[in-house]
């Protein structure tokens, strides 16, 4: 689960256009500017904030929303945006207080108060949907309002609560249009974001323009952007090739990305400075095969890597062994140190120990894509060449599939994960924390208490020994099982300026930094 403007003056009208659920309320007399095209694999689960916890929808909350707190690009330490200030109060880092700016307004020109920001975290809490982020503050207990101020009161201390506020999660919605107990229906969006969305058609097309009542941390206005949605990497590889977008983003199919030529005039390609990952994500719960521990550690004794990265992937991904990539605190590499290569024999012997019958039969899901069908025939080839398991496999499209394993359908299935913010911390309690996002059923009262005590360090250098023992404890656990890192690709037409800019690893996407040149 996880991104600056030419400054418009005009004289505005509001103008309010009806018809099937695609329109937002739109300042008239916008600019007539060329729209950039951007395209991208990724899906938007839901327009309201309190209803997704994936990749393509905090893209699009990160231009519509705006939260208390934000990233310049390729900072680690968050920002004031919608606030005038944010700092824990006292020592104990267990009550975080922002205060409000007394300027801001929705795009439908509402003034944003203090109660529209508690608003939009209490019905983020108590709507708690299966596929949303209220799992990302398992501490906050309760938002107070008072004039401007807000103050959050943790259970528990949580350095990273900061981060956590200028994410997706974070986003402010209007208190009259999004509903206390239950998730906002249509395609309107109300926020206070650097966009306005003009236009929507779910799965296919969003229609950005400028939001002129833009207050925040952005010193000034983008440019349109239409973003277009397509059901997988093959199909938007054939937009690409046809002309029809001039920005491409999350993901090109791995063939293409290895034959992408930094060096041609046409073409702007960047490795955004991130790190996406895929694990496979084991259904820990007793009516599942996988939970027995043992039969987990034999599908981590199966499983090599260097097929997928060379076959599957291209060698545009490098194999990983952690819980935590690369380039972050803690990294460490306990899935390298246990598993050091395929091992059917000790696969046998496992499972021999777990008293099951084999072939052990599993189901496998994943979701419908060209490049996750390769992998994912790759993976029961390598877990079926022995006789070890028996392995169906189900794909489903995006929405159905986050469903599919939130009720527990599946015995496995593979999840990519890109940081919510540059800490290491988004990697460990959103996936292997107690009531994780990942519903995998996996609890560990060791683990647990190793992602609070790195909460509790204001100085993330000196978290990075309980971060490499919480991997190890999750290399003996497997409830999930590493597969691969990679940079994210962004591949540009030469006319198009910013696109290096777009995703630089704080979770943000950078929209406002696209234009023509």
């Amino acid at each position: 689960m996880r991104s600056v403007r030419v400054r418009i003056l005009a004289i505005l009208a509001v103008l309010v256009i009806a018809g099937v659920g695609a329109w937002q309320l739109l300042p008239s007399g916008e600019a007539k500017t060329d729209a950039v095209t951007v395209g991208t694999s990724d899906e938007v689960t839901s327009l309201d904030p309190a209803g997704a916890y994936d990749a393509g929808s905090w893209a699009i909350y990160s231009n519509l929303y705006q939260s208390l707190m934000t990233f310049k690009s390729g900072a680690i330490v968050p920002e004031p945006d919608a606030a005038e200030s944010c700092a824990f109060i006292g020592q104990k880092l267990q009550t975080y207080q922002c205060k409000l700016r007394d300027d801001l307004n929705f795009s439908n020109g509402r003034k944003i108060t203090a109660e529209d920001v508690k608003h939009s975290f209490d019905r983020m809490l108590k709507i708690n949907a299966d596929v949303g982020p209220a799992a990302l503050f398992p501490t906050l207990d309760s938002v107070v309002t008072e004039g401007r101020t807000i103050t959050f009161n943790l259970s528990g201390k949580d350095a990273t609560f900061p981060h956590k506020l200028a994410t997706g999660a974070g986003a402010i919605v209007d208190s009259t249009k999004y509903p206390a107990d239950k998730l906002r229906t249509g395609n309107q969006v109300d926020g206070s974001g650097p966009y306005v969305l003009k236009a929507y058609e779910a799965g296919s097309r969003a229609e950005l323009v400028p939001n002129l009542r833009y207050k925040g941390a952005l010193k000034k206005l983008g440019k349109p952007v239409t973003i277009r949605y397509f059901k997988g990497s093959e199909e938007l590889l054939r937009a690409w090739d046809g002309g029809e977008v001039d920005v491409s983003h999350r993901q090109l199919p791995p063939s293409r990305l290895a034959e992408l030529d930094s060096g041609d005039p046409d073409l702007r390609v960047t490795e955004a400075d991130s790190a996406e990952i895929r694990n496979i994500i084991f259904n820990v719960r007793e009516d599942s095969p996988f939970g027995n521990k043992k039969v987990r550690q034999a599908v981590a004794s199966i499983v090599d890597r260097g097929p997928l990265v060379s076959k599957v992937y291209a060698s545009t991904v490098e194999p990983l062994y952690s819980l935590i990539p690369t380039g972050f605190i803690g990294h460490s590499t306990p899935f390298f140190d246990a598993y050091p290569s395929s091992d059917p024999k000790r696969a046998e012997k496992l499972l021999q120990e777990a008293g099951v019958e084999t072939p052990v039969s599993i189901k496998f899901g994943y979701r419908a894509d060209g490049a996750y069908t390769k992998e994912t025939e790759e993976l029961r080839r390598q877990l079926e060449k022995d006789g070890l398991f028996k392995v169906s496999v189900k794909a489903a499209e995006w929405k159905d599939y986050q469903k599919a394993y939130a009720a527990g359908e599946y015995d496995m299935y593979t999840v990519g994960w890109l940081p919510d913010f540059p800490d290491p911390d988004t990697f460990s309690q959103p996936l292997v924390g107690t009531d994780n996002v990942l519903h995998s059923g996996y609890s560990s009262k060791r683990v647990d208490k190793l992602i609070s005590a790195t909460q509790q360090l204001s100085d993330r250098g000196r978290t990075s020994n309980d971060f490499k023992e919480m991997q190890r404890l999750v290399g003996e656990d497997v409830p999930l099982l590493p597969l691969w890192q990679k940079k994210e690709y962004v591949v540009a037409k030469s006319e198009v300026a910013g696109s290096q800019y777009l995703s630089d690893g704080t979770g943000l996407w950078r929209l406002w930094e696209l234009g023509r040149i």
